[in-house]
């Protein structure tokens, strides 16, 4: 993997977590996973444990041996695994931290405490820096996504003079449909810092903006399509980049309608890779198969079938 404080760009997958029917996780099925990103979708680094990992409905341990698994697999055959390290409680956060040092990965991520939740941006900076301090050596990414955790801060007034209480602050995954605050971000950044967009449907909105890269959970079945996008979009063929982001919003507006979440999304991606990736986990329930199956048949309609 990269060493540490290499620039995060292009696209990132949130991974999801594979769990057995028992909804134990699955570690056998993480090393297909990766090779399956990296030869069908040409993604080569990883976002785990996060949102669409269902970080926050697995223990610590269990987090723990699933960052080491994803860290030791990827190793040869990744750029970069960011462990999302992210919990209600700082001492977690802090442990999953300096663990996150211990099996290599190649930066971590925290996303906003959502029970006692920080009313202000000074708060916020105070708790991303005493978990950051438990691993100095590692890039640290703030993780912003306000519409899961109810922080309504504005991104930009977190980021506000961040690299003096973290000085390995290396950017943000911003998660949000607010692009004016998005471009506060970038317009106010420093030159080494990852601006990662985390909206898969609007990517082609930030990448003006100043997106360097992207992270979302599509990525791990429209990676190869979305790459072309960034590509397309890098050359000035404005035509063809809005061509394929048309297709990925109308997959994913399709996939809304069939009731779309982080446990269809997770079958979905198990109908299009053929991974065994099993259910969610409680509180939240899996859907009818043929849910997936119909959002899969309008992936293989936009993604796969020649027109």
């Amino acid at each position: 993997m990269a060493t540490a404080g290499k620039s995060l760009t292009g696209l990132v997958a949130a991974t999801f977590t594979p769990l057995t029917p028992q909804g134990e996780i699955n570690l056998s099925e993480i090393e297909p996973y990766i090779d399956y990103l990296v030869e069908k979708q040409g993604v080569k680094s990883i976002f785990v444990n996060g949102t669409t990992g269902e970080g926050m409905s697995l223990s610590v341990e269990e987090r723990k041996t699933l960052a080491e698994e994803w860290c030791q697999k990827a190793k040869g055959k990744m750029d970069q695994v960011v462990v999302h390290v992210g919990c209600l409680s700082l001492k977690e956060s802090q442990e999953l931290a300096r663990h996150a040092v211990e099996v290599g990965a190649d930066g971590i991520a925290v996303i906003a405490p959502s029970f006692f939740k920080p009313s202000t941006a000074d708060a916020l900076r105070r708790f991303l820096q005493e978990v950051a301090s438990s691993a100095p050596s590692l890039p640290f990414y703030y993780y912003h996504i306000p519409a899961v955790t109810g922080v309504t801060l504005q991104a930009k007034d977190v980021l506000a003079g961040i690299e003096k209480l973290i000085p390995s602050f290396m950017g943000v995954k911003f998660s949000s449909t607010d692009l004016v605050d998005f471009g506060l971000c970038v317009s106010s950044s420093q030159p080494h810092w990852s601006l990662l967009y985390g909206v898969d449907e609007q990517l082609l909105g930030a990448l003006p903006m100043g997106a360097n890269g992207a992270v979302g959970s599509t990525y791990n079945y429209i990676g190869g399509p979305v790459n072309q996008l960034i590509s397309a979009f890098e050359k000035g063929d404005l035509s063809q980049a809005r061509a394929i982001q048309f297709k990925v919003q109308e997959l994913i507006t399709y996939a809304k309608d069939q009731g779309f979440d982080v446990g269809v999304n997770k079958q979905l991606m198990s109908e299009v890779s053929g991974l065994c990736l099993g259910p969610p986990r409680l509180p939240l329930l899996p859907r009818p198969h043929s849910h997936a199956l119909a959002i899969a048949q309008k992936y293989h309609s936009l993604f796969t079938e020649k027109h």
